[in-house]
């Protein structure tokens, strides 16, 4: 809502108006801070505990939908914990209360008039689904914002992924629990620690890691600069690796797709694979001999159906690393028929793990 503001005003009930400072900003959570400066006392919410809240709770948005302001609506938890895709730290509360442009940074309230959310995003093709950050979420990060006008989290280095069926049975574990390493960045916490590509790290600091979403909160809530104890599983062993987390660096912007769209691919799996060229090569800091663009996804393919994508670039076959096409292709038809091939990818700066999916449809 402020994000490239010139000036921000603040309207109070009394239609009286203010010009406010943004006092910080954190856009991974989509809050901000402002200040106005006035000689009288206002009434303010008090915080509530969004984590006593349980699905069916009766709670009350209010805001100014289309303009029209002081609107208030009420309904229900509908769920804890949603992952709408909005980022890393993505653990919504969502709510059938009304919500529509112009509620966005307004409360949600509890029976008490307690604030237990902020609304923040709706789904624009339903009805009665909107979004509210928890109140938890944002309490430990007023008081950074006030201070230091930004928020400092902890930083392991690790790219991470969903541990989905597939991909544990070619990685020949029991289940899905945890978040698997697809990657380790150089020269951070993670690589001195020792934490491997293919690793699923199944606690942090003693606390449960069931699955990729949660990891992220756990590590940003670390104060930079303290020892955390990583549990991994690598090849069947359980470790526990010391770590000391770093700072969270800021963000920096995608490379995009490297390949482009071209014609429809061919063969048993539906890929169409090319060399690396230099100049992609260059763009996504990898050598010419470090792997092989999927230039081409036949649709209905195997490789489509198992997440594949144009302009990814296969790293890896069955853990092999791969540098022409006549190398992914003599692994991938080598492979036996009950084998399921596992491909490592990179796409735009990150890196996954795609089991290429034998039975579709």
């Amino acid at each position: 809502v402020v994000n490239g503001a010139k000036e921000v005003l603040v309207t109070l009930a009394d239609h009286k108006e203010y010009k406010a400072r943004i006092v910080g900003t954190d856009p991974q959570t989509d809050l901000a801070v402002l200040k106005i400066n006035a000689h009288e006392t206002f009434p303010a919410c008090p915080l509530g505990n969004s984590d006593a809240l349980k699905v069916g709770d009766w709670v009350v948005a209010i805001g100014n939908p289309f303009g029209l302001d002081r609107t208030v609506t009420a309904g229900i938890v509908s769920a804890k914990g949603r992952v709408i895709g909005a980022g890393p730290y993505d653990n919504f509360l969502q709510t059938d209360a009304a919500i529509n442009p112009g509620n966005s940074g307004g409360p949600l309230l509890n029976m008490q008039g307690q604030v237990i959310g902020i609304n923040t995003a709706i789904v624009a093709q339903g009805h009665g689904i909107g979004f509210a950050i928890p109140v938890n979420t944002v309490k430990p990060l007023i008081p950074q914002l006030e201070t230091k006008g930004k928020v400092t989290r902890g930083f392991l280095g690790v790219s991470i992924q969903t541990l989905t069926p597939p991909l544990a049975k070619s990685l020949n574990l029991p289940d899905t629990h945890g978040a698997l390493v697809a990657d380790v960045n150089p020269d951070t916490p993670a690589a001195r620690a020792g934490i491997k590509r293919g690793d699923v790290i199944i606690a942090f600091n003693g606390k449960d890691v069931p699955d990729s979403q949660s990891l992220p909160t756990m590590v940003a809530a670390t104060p930079v600069g303290q020892e955390a104890k990583v549990t991994v599983k690598r090849n069947g062993d359980t470790l526990e690796l010391p770590v000391k987390i770093g700072e969270l660096p800021s963000q920096r912007a995608d490379n995009g797709n490297p390949a482009g769209a071209v014609e429809p691919a061919t063969g048993k799996w539906g890929l169409q694979l090319r060399d690396l060229n230099p100049q992609i090569a260059a763009q996504l800091n990898l050598k010419t001999d470090q792997g092989v663009v999927v230039a081409g996804v036949q649709p209905g393919s195997k490789a489509a159906e198992s997440g594949v994508l144009p302009g990814d670039v296969i790293l890896e076959v069955n853990r092999q690393p791969v540098k022409t096409v006549a190398d992914v292709a003599a692994k991938l038809n080598g492979a036996r028929d009950k084998d399921q091939p596992l491909l490592l990818v990179q796409r735009q700066n990150g890196k996954l793990f795609i089991p290429l999916l034998e039975n579709v449809g």
